[in-house]
């Protein structure tokens, strides 16, 4: 299984899919809600949105739950693509290692940046 690029949390654009004048999420941006490593898959917020019809029931006071719902489905994350901090348009990810000394020690840690202006992310 390969390491993923995005994280929880990332804004992020969707690059593929039907246009948004065609009732479309294509070029739509949002924020990673959650990462799914073990289908390749990631939640994004306002993007892929799909209605459930969920059985109605009654809660504990009495009130009716259930009903359609709209909500977040995953989209796989090849159709996605990082959104750069700088210049808010779509770019690569890249990882370099720097050490870093804190309390009189060096430790090596890796950064994330974007590909189209440098900038740690």
């Amino acid at each position: 299984m390969a390491k993923l690029k995005i994280k929880k949390g990332d804004t992020v654009q969707l690059i593929t899919g039907r246009a948004q004048k065609n009732g479309g999420d294509r070029n739509k941006t949002g924020k990673v809600i959650a990462v799914y490593p073990e289908t390749q898959r990631v939640l994004v917020e306002g993007i892929n949105r799909v209605k459930r019809h969920t059985k109605e029931g009654q809660s504990g006071r009495g009130s009716k739950t259930g009903g359609i719902i709209t909500q977040e489905a995953p989209v796989h994350i090849s159709n996605v693509m990082l959104v750069d901090p700088e210049t808010k348009k779509a770019t690569r990810v890249g990882t370099r290692v720097e050490t870093v000394e804190r309390d009189g020690k060096t430790k090596t840690v890796r950064v994330r940046f974007a590909k189209r202006s440098g900038k740690d992310l």
